[in-house]
């Protein structure tokens, strides 16, 4: 795997040996961005002095991982920051990721995956707004995140305007507003306000910590669309570069099945060695047994992705090629709900 050129720059800050300690790991977006566009700036490295308040909630080390938008986040980038917190998971209690918020929630989703039951806080967090801005949503964020990073929560989780999401089932629900994640069909697992209110339905660590950083970037995402011809993707499946294909289905997953035929369509990347994963356009749940359509998906052999959003199941796709060689391992995990995902 090609690593990321640029270097890792650690700072330091020095604080009462009692507090908690909390990992802040930089990789980017608008919160240390400036100028006209918005382009990455240096403005990390003064994120304590920028935010002192900081400095009284825990000891704080800082390292600029990336400097990057969002947008240009992958994949080799998740297993740097996955290894990056793995490595250091001895040394602190918490650990926050200040990021773009564009791929923000293919990053959790992927670091619950390769962090499988850590047994701490890892808490992303970033701004609409750049953190030397007039009006600025960074300086709560971030103040935000670093306390929940203090706090019992053993989750990988979005911190955005006051909320705290999980990892697996966020999605970046608006551009513009302040509110940019939501968790469709799962509650927040905190909301800070006066006080911070923990949710009871925070997952608790189930096993043994699991380390696997590895992700499989031969993945594309397909939604179907009315008149959608299945020959426009003949040419992929040939070529064998698609090793999986998340398909965003109708409701509770159908598809064309009469004129164009897309379940034959699955047929043949199934067959070819392709798996495909079947998830909902809209809110609720996949039932692949529902509809004579679902149905003939299934008996294509593709698998149900349950609730999975788009951002979790492109990332366990992703998760599941690179870490299980055997097929029948491969499908079980996917169909398995091991971080909150499947909803």
């Amino acid at each position: 795997m090609q690593m990321p050129p640029m270097p890792i720059m650690r700072m330091r800050k020095m604080t009462r040996f009692s507090m908690p300690r909390v990992l802040i790991l930089h990789t980017g977006g608008t919160l240390g961005m400036s100028g006209s566009p918005l382009y990455p700036d240096a403005y990390a490295t003064r994120l304590t002095e920028a935010v002192p308040e900081l400095e009284a909630l825990a000891d704080i080390e800082t390292r600029i991982i990336f400097n990057l938008d969002s947008s240009d986040m992958g994949p080799e980038h998740w297993a740097v920051l996955a290894s990056e917190i793995d490595a250091s998971r001895d040394d602190f209690d918490g650990f926050v990721i200040v990021h773009g918020t564009d791929t923000m929630a293919y990053s959790a989703a992927a670091l619950s995956f390769a962090l499988m039951n850590l047994g701490k806080p890892v808490i992303l967090t970033g701004a609409q707004r750049p953190l030397g801005a007039l009006r600025t949503d960074a300086r709560r964020n971030l103040a935000d995140a670093v306390e929940l990073a203090t706090r019992q929560i053993p989750e990988v989780g979005i911190c955005f305007d006051g909320i705290l999401v999980r990892g697996t089932r966020a999605t970046k629900s608006h551009a513009n507003d302040y509110r940019a994640f939501d968790s469709p069909g799962t509650e927040p697992i905190a909301r800070l306000g006066v006080d911070i209110e923990l949710s009871e339905g925070l997952r608790p660590v189930a096993g043994a910590y699991t380390f696997r950083p590895a992700f499989d970037p031969a993945v594309m995402m397909m939604h179907v669309t009315p008149g959608l011809r299945p020959e426009l993707f003949e040419p992929v499946i040939a070529s064998g570069a698609l090793r999986g294909l998340v398909l965003a289905a109708y409701g509770m997953g159908t598809i064309p099945a009469r004129e164009p035929d897309m379940t034959a369509f699955v047929r043949r990347a199934v067959a070819s060695g392709v798996e495909v994963l079947v998830i909902t356009q809209a809110a609720g749940r996949i039932d692949l047994g529902l509809y004579e359509n679902s149905r003939r998906l299934a008996d294509a052999g593709a698998i149900g992705g349950g609730g999975l959003h788009g951002e979790a199941a492109v990332t366990k796709m992703m998760h599941a090629l690179a870490n299980f060689e055997a097929r029948e391992e491969r499908r079980a995990y996917l169909q398995s709900d091991v971080a909150g995902e499947r909803g």
